[in-house]
């Protein structure tokens, strides 16, 4: 069972990376250091939010997994 359990959860870390890298927002290195952007902020919306809500889940379900795993090695 907990072979099973390793493996959604690797399939979650690497759907995690790839929605956490999909959301690019284009700031560059400027936005570092005060530059660019001119201070207004969007709201998200379509896909960006549901992609969003989505990296959101994704880290849920996979911090419960470790703490799971965790829970029944203990």
């Amino acid at each position: 069972m907990i072979f099973w359990i390793k493996i959604v959860q690797i399939v979650i870390a690497v759907l995690l990376m790839v929605a956490i890298l999909l959301q690019n927002r284009g700031g560059g290195l400027g936005g570092v250091f005060g530059g660019g952007g001119g201070g207004v902020y969007l709201t998200k919306r379509g896909l960006e939010k549901k992609l969003y809500i989505a990296t959101i889940v994704l880290a849920i379900i996979f911090f419960l997994l470790s703490l799971g795993i965790f829970l029944i090695r203990a």
